[in-house]
Order: C-alpha cells, then sequence, then structure tokens
C-alpha cells in the first residue's frame, strides 16, 4: 500500500497525523538504522535552513494589499486590522508571515487560534477573524474522519475546525493535511545528516564500525563471545538499547568515513535538498556543477525564481487570504515587486521611456520613487532651463495623393 493510502486511510481511523515524520514512520512500518529525519532535526542540514529562510524572508517582505473590482476597473481599499496586526499589538504582519511560510515550508501545515472576530460576516456564517495567535508546530494534532478534519488538538485541548487557522501547501488529493519537503526529501536528507553524524560521533544511528566489545571481568569463549556479538548488533541495528552488566565495555577501533567521500555526500545532498524545497542551489551557495549559470540583470535572476519556484506558493496564500480575511468582492494579492526591483540605471530608463510612450505620467513616474508631483515653481524651472513647456505633436499618417 502507497504512503497516500496508509495516510488517508489513517483519517478513517480517528487519525493523529501532525507531520512529515509521522508519515514517514507510518509508510516503513518501522524505524531503519539511518538517522530519523524530522523537522527538527532537518533544520541541524545548513541546505534546509537557508532555503526555508530565504523563502520564509522574501514571503515576508512583500506588501499586502486588497482589491476590489470597481465597474471592470482593479481599485485598492482599506486592509482589514488582520492583515496589519495579525497576532495583535505585538505581532505585526511582517513577523506574523515570516514564521507562517516558515511553518508551510518544512512542515506543509501552518496553525493558530482565532482568538477575535470581526463583525464582519464569512462565507462560513461566522465573523471573519480578527486575531490569529500562531502555535507551534508539535503541540497540533488533528482528528478526522475521510478527507474531512473534524477536530483539532492544540496542547491538549480540543478545537472545532472553524476556531483554528490552518493554512496548507504541497497537498495530497483526499488528504486533508500539506505535506512537508522534508517527506519527500527524506531519504537525501538522511543520506547528508547520516554522513554527518558518523562522521562526528563514529556512529550512525546503528551502522557499526569496526570495533571490539570486550568483556573485562573474565574470559569469553567462543560460544559466548557469538551471542554477546549478535545481541549487540541486533540493539544498535534497530537503534534499540543495548542493556548489560558493568563488565562490558564497547570501544571504536576507527571510523570508516572518507573525508573527500563525506564532503561530497554534504555536496550532493545540499543541491538536491535545494531542489525539493523550490530553491535555485545557487542562491543558497550552492555549487552548481557541470553547467553554468548567467544573467543579464539580476532582475532576470529574481523573476525566474519568482515564476519559477516562489510565485505558486504566493498565488496559494493569496487564495486564502482571500476566501478567508477579507468578504464579499475583495481579494488580497502580496506586491512581489520588491523582488524585481532594477538597478537605479535600468528603473530611470524604464520609467523615461512609459513616460515618453504615455503609458505612465510623471506624477506616477515620481510616485514610484516617492516624490510628490512636480509643482509649479518646479516647472517654472525647467521652462527657463529648457524652454517653455509644449506637448507632443501626435504623429500622423500620410495619405497618398492628399495635399500637404
Amino acid at each position: 500500500m502507497g504512503a497516500w493510502s496508509k495516510l488517508k486511510g489513517a483519517f478513517t481511523r480517528d487519525a493523529q497525523i501532525t507531520s512529515a515524520e509521522d508519515l514517514l514512520s507510518r509508510s516503513r512500518g518501522r524505524r531503519t538504522s539511518r538517522v530519523h529525519v524530522t523537522n527538527e532535526t532537518a533544520l541541524r542540514n545548513s541546505a534546509v535552513w537557508a532555503c526555508l529562510r530565504l523563502r520564509a524572508d522574501l514571503v515576508s517582505s512583500f506588501p499586502i494589499d486588497v482589491y476590489r473590482y470597481v465597474n471592470g476597473i482593479q481599485v485598492e481599499v482599506p486592509k482589514p486590522p488582520v492583515l496589519v496586526n495579525p497576532g495583535g499589538t505585538e505581532i505585526g504582519i511582517k513577523e506574523w508571515m515570516y514564521s507562517t511560510q516558515f511553518d508551510l515550508d518544512r512542515g506543509g501545515n501552518c496553525f493558530g487560534i482565532i482568538t477575535e472576530r470581526t463583525g464582519v460576516i464569512g462565507p462560513d456564517g461566522r465573523g471573519l477573524p480578527g486575531r490569529v495567535d500562531l502555535v507551534e508546530l508539535s503541540t497540533v494534532s488533528v482528528r478526522g474522519t475521510g478527507s474531512t478534519i473534524t477536530k483539532f488538538v492544540i496542547g491538549g485541548k480540543e478545537y472545532e475546525p472553524w476556531e483554528v487557522w490552518h493554512e496548507k501547501q504541497y497537498t495530497v488529493a483526499g488528504v486533508p493535511l500539506g505535506l512537508s519537503p522534508v517527506a519527500y526529501a527524506a531519504w537525501t536528507i538522511e543520506e547528508t545528516l547520516s554522513a554527518q553524524q558518523f562522521a562526528r560521533d563514529w556512529f550512525a544511528a546503528g551502522a557499526v564500525p569496526l570495533a571490539e566489545l570486550k568483556n573485562t571481568a573474565k574470559i569469553v569463549n567462543a560460544k559466548d563471545a557469538r551471542v554477546a556479538r549478535e545481541q549487540f548488533k541486533a540493539a544498535v541495528d534497530d537503534s534499540g538499547l543495548f542493556v548489560h552488566g558493568v563488565d562490558w565495555e564497547y570501544k571504536p577501533i576507527q571510523a570508516v568515513a572518507s573525508q573527500s567521500a563525506f564532503l561530497e555526500s554534504r555536496q550532493y545532498g545540499a543541491s538536491e535538498i535545494a531542489r525539493f524545497f523550490g530553491c535555485p542551489g545557487d542562491l543558497i551557495d550552492v555549487a552548481v556543477s557541470g553547467s553554468s549559470i548567467t544573467y543579464a540583470s539580476m532582475t532576470q535572476r529574481n523573476l525566474q525564481f519568482l515564476i519559477m519556484n516562489l510565485g505558486p506558493a504566493v498565488g496559494r496564500r493569496e487564495d486564502a487570504f482571500s476566501r478567508k480575511l477579507v468578504s464579499g468582492p475583495r481579494f488580497v494579492k502580496l506586491n512581489t515587486d520588491a523582488l524585481l526591483r532594477m538597478d537605479p540605471e535600468a528603473r530611470t530608463r524604464t520609467i523615461g521611456a512609459r513616460i515618453t510612450n504615455r503609458t505612465l505620467t510623471p506624477s506616477e513616474g515620481r510616485a514610484l520613487d516617492n516624490l510628490p508631483p512636480f509643482t509649479e515653481d518646479q516647472l517654472a524651472e525647467f521652462d527657463r532651463l529648457f524652454g517653455s513647456r509644449s506637448v507632443p505633436v501626435q504623429p500622423t499618417t500620410a495619405v497618398p495623393g492628399a495635399p500637404s
């Protein structure tokens, strides 16, 4: 039975699945002799941390705007307080967005308790959320039947679904929880973490290196030595606990990890992890072997990253906010222009070309640089320096045979 089938089947039995490691443990059926990857242990890998930090930093920097259509024209409207200070006066939108994006990327889900509601009625017949206090992933359990969540248990207390803020990503049809890239990348991450732990501790969760097991109290015959060896190996191979008397002493002889192989393993693991988390390796300082990446400008690089990697996650969050935090015809957009900022010279050329082509007015162009419209005194100074103001003549198309 596949992992997804097992997970869906578990929800028919009052499941309590909160993270990728729950899914992995169910699909494997038992612990392995490798490092067990969880949302927490994965953060020990620098590539995982770099990917999570990059994505959360960028998403939290995007301004959030609310719009509605009036006569077919998109018009900006005031933001509700929950999109300014979603966690009360102590938690602003940037911190809240960072925390939720970090959880979405590492755990596939983020959760919060809706502690305040507004007087505006939402699609569920209740007031729209006015405040959402985020909770730690490890404190949340989910209960449900089929593909429906019936209860959230947070810190041992039960909550109805309408009392909890829940966003998800990396979803699978029929499963009401999102999945983490850690679940998909677990085998790659395990290789890297195992290499790290093996090199550091000579012992990777059951991979027994060349060693001796010595009885310091008596001479051991061949039969007793074989039994002791098998019992010890069986215990550590399953990451179990080896129970013994005071007379046994375990002493490593050598670690069998090659330093060059270890570095190669780490490099391979970092590039693979970057792919799973949707972060190009060059953006997190992972060497890209066998190819050369060149871009005409940083803007082009960021545009590709936005379209190919970050954009879908941004779109899902816009949809969740539009459905759950604003009412009626209003909708939420994250302004990604901050990621596409050009260098000053290219920006000046672009704005100038738009003004010349009459797709942007001078006042709108100045507003992009946080400057007010020209005053009459400023315009008069331009007239003295460059001649009087005049409206450019619109070009005309000559008609053959017509008088000039």
